[in-house]
């Protein structure tokens, strides 16, 4: 019989979170508009920007973890051409 305890620990090792450094982030409206499309991005299943730190948290797929992060640079430039990420 699967616990849920048991799902939950399955379902963690396969997340992977990681924090990036932004550059050129100039409003907190442009990063809630980033966030809010991050998350909507198939794989993400957590994701918050900063203004105030200038930080990027995102818990993905470890699996194509390199595949959402092109799709994150995607919808970043669209909100805010010019920031980046720091890899």
């Amino acid at each position: 019989m699967v616990t849920i305890k048991y799902m939950f620990n399955c379902l963690m090792e396969m997340a992977m979170k990681k924090v990036y450094k932004l550059e050129n982030l100039d409003c907190a409206n442009c990063a809630a508009k980033m966030e809010a499309a991050i998350r909507e991005i198939e794989g993400v299943s957590a994701a918050t920007v900063s203004f105030m730190t200038q930080k990027l948290t995102i818990e993905t797929d470890e699996a194509s973890h390199e595949e959402i992060m092109k799709k994150v640079v995607q919808v970043m430039n669209k909100v805010e051409p010019d920031c980046e990420i720091i890899f």
